[in-house]
């Protein structure tokens, strides 16, 4: 038996272990509050019913949060690919005075824990009068610095002589930028917008600081109403989990292929 042969034995049970608590949780959105209710719980729904979808599509404001949430992934996922590659091709290639220290004062600010900097942004949202709006939402995921490092990273991996010789046919700086080095930048691009979109559509606790009207949640601050002291409604909740988790799968899958790449050009291996 091969080396590659006795890692699969291995990952497959733990792959199972990760994949079945999805499954669960797709079997329960269509089971009645009848069969979830019950104990022992039962794994597999007697009868098959959509109420949980049709009970978050009808009776809720779910189709305003799914919006509002594909708003806010959309523009971190915009804002990451525009700013951060502009950033992280000017600190791979461009020479300016004190570049060095201006990478590392970016870089310092990942040590910085997030729930640090929620009661300054509180403030400053709340002067710029953001707060209780789509906005507040948005502008913390405009860019990051680990959107940054990568886009770095990946940019010093490709060799100069691409980027001369579109220099001596006469681009531009952006015009090399655009025209040459983000057409090759793909796989360290697909890798951040799928980090990008698991973190802004699955961001919880800024958007419960920061927004308080229903019609601005997000799709999960509207999910954590479904869950109450007394009552929880489970097949809403569980419809309403997998409706949120397929976009994060589907984007998964298609980018998957990419990481492998962008690891090894960007030198974040091991």
């Amino acid at each position: 038996m091969t080396r590659r042969s006795l890692a699969h034995l291995f990952l497959m049970p733990l792959a199972l272990l990760f994949v079945a608590p999805l499954v669960w949780m797709a079997l329960t959105a269509f089971m009645p509050d009848a069969d979830i209710n019950t104990y022992p719980p039962k794994l597999w729904p007697e009868h098959f019913t959509l109420d949980g979808f049709r009970r978050i599509f009808t009776e809720d404001d779910y189709p305003l949060w799914l919006a509002n949430t594909v708003i806010v992934a959309g523009s971190a996922v915009l804002g990451h690919v525009v700013l951060c590659s502009l950033a992280g091709y000017g600190f791979a290639r461009i020479e300016f005075r004190a570049r060095g220290v201006a990478f590392a004062a970016v870089m310092a600010t990942i040590m910085v824990p997030t729930q640090v900097l929620m009661i300054p942004t509180f403030l400053l949202f709340k002067n710029m009068g953001l707060i209780d709006t789509l906005g507040a939402a948005i502008v913390p995921w405009l860019a990051s610095a680990f959107g940054v490092f990568l886009m770095r990273q990946f940019f010093l991996s490709l060799p100069k002589e691409l980027e001369e010789a579109a220099v001596i046919d006469g681009c531009s700086r952006l015009g090399v930028f655009f025209r040459v080095v983000l057409p090759l930048a793909r796989p360290a691009l697909a890798t951040l917008v799928v980090f990008t979109l698991l973190g802004a559509w699955n961001d919880l606790i800024w958007p419960l600081i920061a927004i308080s009207s229903e019609s601005g949640y997000t799709l999960q601050l509207g999910l954590a109403t479904f869950a109450g002291a007394r009552h929880t409604e489970w097949s809403a909740l569980m419809a309403g989990n997998v409706i949120a988790v397929l976009p994060l799968v589907l984007a998964f899958i298609l980018a998957q292929r990419h990481f492998v790449a962008t690891m090894s050009f960007s030198g974040l291996k091991g």
